[in-house]
């Protein structure tokens, strides 16, 4: 039988599938269940009636109780809202797990992108040797964040994983009991999760999937490109940020960093112990039953915190020594256990993850100073008594040559006592787990060269006086950052000290790239073209000075973070950007959305892995010619030139304060840190984190970040008549057609007849209809650039999803604009009624949940 269309399958798989098991929780017998499921069906046709007719969402609310429940009270009218909240939210989670359960049949698991296509396009091009070779030097990283955009606690993640199987062996009992289960579990929280919480819940996903699945592609690598021979190239790797991202989180202490390794550690033990056991029933024959045993109540006792003197190395070496007894006197029976085992060894040690160390440098200057005050006070010598006076390139020349060790005694503040105990906690934790387990200091907002060698000399003086076994990785966020990016490495490069340890690091510096802040502050065209310049001169310097450079992007969820169809950027990128490395961070609902199960893991990173290697091996030319530099550049420009216009525009910070839902997110509890960074009490744009700011616009389903000044950029072109310039951009540049592509993603989720009341609001009408008018106008002319009839025309089962699952929170985001207007209704009255003020905001914040959830990609 041929395969059917991607649409079908999804249609087949997950629609029919949804349809029939929410009538099933429909009629789960709760009382609350059985009316609200009875109900919320008649709600959402009425708001979709609604919006159709132009209405707004307190004429729809209001519509729906005269029509249908006439006779409650306003008490009750409020309960059966909340209660459609909660029962949406559940068929998020419903929908979730469908289309979790029906992901290998939906996606072709050996198609485009995959590591079987890539071995056969090789193989047939007689590039296998090609592939072998770059393979021995490429590496993917994933660094898990614990920037808060997934709102289901534990509980509910159980849920979904046990509904996903039982969907997937249509085990109608089983889901009936999980459906009935998940009706009655909650999904508030009710006090926000501390940074040891967030990464407890991130690990669940290195023991339960990525262990898995990294295993998996590793083993198939070596099998079946390596013929079996070992790599010494990892290959695939895990970055962890949830307890070392300080970064505007200040309940991130020394002490939750190192209990955050240690349960890392203990975890990949718990692993291997599992694989351990398993093994032991099957190599049950002379000479490896005993060492397996040993093993075995070794690494029992490693994880269970008793004494054990077995050490990684011997573990590896007594493995080692198992695969050659198997294959040299029991006919390799096995064998293929065996190396499973010791590929992740090699690939996780006993670190599992690599735990990154991140922190502004605005505050590692106020920490740096604090140190060099109580040094000068103390008669220390280590600084000269005139540090502070001295110029920028005088201080940069004493810090690469700092020698000492400074004395935690001396210092006072609070705040800077933890920084710089952080110092020492990285290298307890190298000496526990390997070098591997905490080795990278990310610096964010990264201005200057002075910057980096404030960090490069604390960690010297408190902790590395030997030998600093830690890459620095600066970020560079803004426009302005970005475009002085190459500057501050040159620099950096030509400092003897720091070249010496550039080479004692193997000549690889690591340089982080902003997308959520640099959409933030330049929008969204303007933010990927420069980023895509920065990459090639930091690229040209780095090759200058004999250094790899390597790329570590700041992604996020959405386009409007950089995420998207990530593997697709990497893909477009030419010859002019150091490539053998892609590093790059997930999060949020994009960890449990492309990463979540053992099928959708292993499919995107082999669709990064293959995206990666394209480039190297592929005779495209992918280089872009200077006439589509010209356009691309004159197109960022006009763009940054609206966007700019537009963010200084004097509602812009009123809109998202008062009609958005930006304030109610700090009441989520779903993260750790704080909304924002600074302490102001008004709210300050440079003190907004880009996840509430991307998210609120989400929310209002305007999604601004994603598109705002495409269209105006474009129309230009149109207007002068040369269009087909910016045709032929999108015709010939995969870099391009990639961005128009995720901003179409952008588009599709917009909904503006949802905010349509906000043209008539006489304080802010003229701004909605500014954003409503580059909608439009950017819709309009990506229609007329791609051909296309409609968006995502060429993602159709894509483009069904997102339907599907805006279709489902169609009522959750009407009670959430309700409420916003009730809000500014009982804020403007003569006396504030208090009571109902904070019932309306609750329903706001827990509206936001089933939102952001449904969306996947939004914040």
């Amino acid at each position: 039988m041929p395969t059917q269309p991607k649409l079908t399958r999804f249609n087949q798989n997950v629609l029919a599938k949804y349809q029939i098991y929410n009538s099933i929780f429909m009629t789960l017998p709760f009382d609350s269940v059985t009316k609200t499921g009875a109900l919320l069906p008649l709600f959402h046709e009425t708001c979709h009636k609604g919006f159709a007719n132009q209405e707004d969402p307190t004429t729809i609310v209001n519509t729906f109780f005269k029509k249908y429940q006439a006779r409650r009270s306003e008490e009750s009218q409020i309960n059966l809202l909340f209660r459609f909240i909660q029962y949406i939210e559940r068929q998020v989670v419903l929908f979730d797990a469908i289309e979790d359960a029906a992901f290998p049949v939906v996606n072709n698991m050996d198609g485009i992108g995959t590591l079987r296509s890539l071995k056969e396009s090789v193989i047939a091009n007689d590039k296998l040797g090609t592939l072998q070779k770059y393979l021995e030097e490429f590496k993917v990283r994933i660094v898990l964040t614990a920037h808060p955009t997934q709102f289901y606690p534990g509980a509910v993640l159980g849920i979904i994983t046990d509904l996903t199987e039982a969907i997937r062996e249509n085990d109608l009992l089983r889901i009936n009991d999980l459906l009935a289960q998940l009706g009655k579990t909650p999904f508030f929280k009710h006090k926000k999760p501390t940074p040891y919480d967030e990464a407890v819940s991130l690990i669940w996903y290195l023991e339960n999937v990525f262990y898995k699945s990294f295993g998996t592609i590793y083993d198939y690598i070596q099998q079946n490109i390596f013929d079996g021979k070992q790599i010494d190239n990892d290959i695939i790797n895990i970055g962890f940020w949830p307890g070392g991202d300080r970064d505007g989180n200040p309940f991130v202490t020394p002490e939750i960093t190192l209990n955050v390794a240690m349960r890392l550690r203990e975890t990949v033990i718990k692993n291997y112990y599992r694989d351990v056991r398993r093994l032991k029933r099957k190599l049950t024959f002379s000479g490896v039953e005993d060492k397996i045993g040993y093993l075995e109540n070794e690494l029992y006792k490693l994880f269970t915190r008793n004494e054990s003197s077995l050490t990684l190395n011997e573990f590896r070496e007594i493995m080692e020594g198992v695969r050659d007894t198997v294959k040299e006197k029991h006919q390799s029976l096995y064998l293929a256990e065996v190396n499973s085992l010791l590929n992740k060894i090699h690939l996780f040690g006993f670190h599992f993850a690599n735990l990154d160390i991140r922190q502004d440098s605005r505050k590692h200057h106020q920490f740096f100073t604090d140190m060099v005050d109580a040094l000068i006070d103390s008669g220390s010598n280590i600084f000269p008594k005139n540090y502070h006076d001295l110029s920028e390139k005088e201080q940069v020349a004493i810090l690469s040559k700092v020698q000492g060790e400074v004395d935690l005694s001396l210092i006072n503040d609070e705040e800077t006592l933890k920084a710089l105990e952080t110092m020492k906690v990285i290298k307890t934790i190298q000496d526990e787990n390997g070098e591997k387990a905490a080795n990278r200091y990310i610096i964010s907002n990264n201005q200057t060269t002075l910057n980096v060698m404030q960090l490069f000399a604390m960690l010297k003086l408190v902790a590395f006086q030997d030998e600093l076994t830690v890459d620095i990785g600066p970020l560079f966020e803004t426009i302005t950052d970005l475009e002085n990016a190459p500057k501050v490495m040159e620099e950096l490069y030509t400092n003897p000290e720091y070249a010496k340890h550039l080479k004692s690091r193997g000549n690889k510096q690591t340089i982080m790239l902003g997308f959520s802040d640099g959409t933030k502050d330049g929008g969204y065209l303007m933010a990927n073209w420069a980023i895509y310049k920065a990459k090639e001169a930091l690229t040209a310097v780095s090759r200058k000075y004999d250094i790899k450079v390597i790329f570590f992007d700041g992604r996020g969820g959405p386009p409007a973070r950089g995420g998207g169809k990530t593997h697709n950027f990497y893909a477009s990128l030419g010859p002019t950007i150091e490539d053998e490395e892609v590093q790059l961070t997930i999060q949020g609902q994009t960890i449990s959305s492309n990463f979540g199960t053992l099928e959708s893991s292993q499919y995107n990173l082999e669709q990064l892995i293959s995206s990666g290697i394209y480039n190297s091996i592929s005779d495209k030319d992918l280089s872009m010619t200077q006439e589509n530099r010209d356009v691309m550049t004159d197109l960022a420009e006009r763009s940054y030139k609206v966007y700019s216009d537009f963010k200084a525009h004097p509602k812009f910070i009123p809109y998202l304060e008062f009609m958005s839902t930006l304030k109610y997110y700090a009441k989520t509890n779903i993260g750790s840190r704080p909304s924002k960074r600074g302490k102001s009490e008004g709210l300050v744009f440079e003190d907004l984190r880009a996840i509430p700011f991307v998210g609120s616009w989400s929310q209002l389903k305007q999604n601004v970040p994603g598109f705002f000044g495409v269209g105006t950029a474009l129309k230009h072109y149109e207007d002068s008549g040369e269009f087909d310039k910016v045709k032929t951009l999108y015709k010939t540049s995969d870099f391009f057609k990639t961005l128009i592509e995720n901003s179409m993603m952008s588009l599709s989720k917009s909904f503006f007849d949802l905010t349509r009341y906000m043209s008539e609001d006489p304080q802010y009408g003229e701004f909605w209809n500014i954003i409503y008018n580059e909608y439009e106008t950017t819709k309009r002319l990506i229609l007329k650039l791609t051909g296309y009839k409609e968006l995502m025309q060429e993602e159709p089962s894509g483009k069904a999803s997102i339907a599907v699952r805006e279709s489902i929170v169609l009522p959750l985001l009407t009670i959430q604009q309700y409420a916003l207007k009730k809000i500014q209704e009982l804020e403007k009255a003569e006396v504030k009624d208090e009571e109902r003020l904070k019932i309306f905001e609750k329903m706001v914040t827990r509206s936001l949940f089933g939102n952001i959830n449904a969306s996947r990609n939004s914040a």
